[in-house]
């Protein structure tokens, strides 16, 4: 007979079928197949609902919570070092912050509907538990603490560049990001000039204009960013211009 591997338990008790082929749904919704159902299983479930059913031995997913938040923050951690290599470490902390944040994980853990799974107690259910946020971030986070017990870090961390680092791609958390300054690094590092910002056009009426700005090395354009406010508009233009270098350098090498 094999031994179990730690982390893993026989909790948190019988389900229902119902339950369990809404499990299965959300498996293959998520192309993971865990080993350790059970694992799953507890990732759902709240307090409130193991309080309804000690006899069953249920067991909450507040302990994967704790291990899930330490394999995110890792993970994030990582993604950005490597794909920021000229921020400060404190630009990499801030970023990473409004990454891991109780807002953005409600936001992942909506578009997956993890609400619908979640096992609750009848009163946090009547109380509109299932929307909560707090719940809801806690619940992502017991989730990717499940998929690394069950299938290991690699697996936690495609997991994540599907759901969250493909967000910070497409600029989701840009309002934290000071490309200005990496921009600066970078036109430093290769000594090739001296930046300049201009607003080249202002639109729309005073309460709702918008800005363009325009990013300039040594007479040649590099990008143009639009916003609500020059400072919005020019950090635009920098992560524009930023992206020009990377793919000119790209196209060199």
């Amino acid at each position: 007979m094999g031994t179990k591997r730690k982390g893993q338990h026989q909790q948190p008790g019988v389900l229902s079928e119902k339950a369990r082929q809404q499990f299965e749904v959300l498996q293959r919704e998520l192309n993971v197949q865990f080993d350790n159902k059970n694992l799953l299983y507890q990732a759902f479930t709240h307090s409130s609902y193991v309080n309804e059913h000690r006899r069953k031995l249920f067991t909450d997913n507040e302990r994967l919570e704790f291990l899930g938040d330490a394999v995110l923050e890792l993970s994030v951690s990582k993604y950005l070092f490597e794909k920021y290599p000229h921020m400060s470490e404190g630009e990499l902390t801030k970023l990473r912050a409004s990454i891991v944040c109780e807002p953005s994980l409600v936001i992942f853990a909506n578009e997956l509907n993890f609400g619908q799974f979640v096992l609750l107690g009848k009163g946090e259910e009547l109380t509109g538990g299932r929307e909560r946020p707090a719940l809801l971030a806690d619940v992502f986070e017991s989730f990717v603490g499940a998929l690394y017990l069950d299938k290991g870090l690699d697996e936690a961390v495609c997991f994540l560049e599907k759901i969250v680092f493909p967000k910070v791609e497409v600029g989701a958390f840009s309002h934290v990001m000071d490309f200005k300054s990496q921009l600066q690094e970078m036109v430093q590092q290769s000594n090739n000039g001296v930046l300049h910002y201009a607003i080249i056009e202002e639109k729309g009426p005073a309460h709702n204009r918008t800005f363009v700005s325009q990013v300039v090395l040594n007479d040649t354009e590099l990008g143009i960013g639009r916003g609500k406010s020059k400072k919005e508009a020019e950090q635009q233009a920098a992560q524009v211009a930023m992206k020009a270098l990377r793919e000119a350098a790209q196209q060199e090498g």
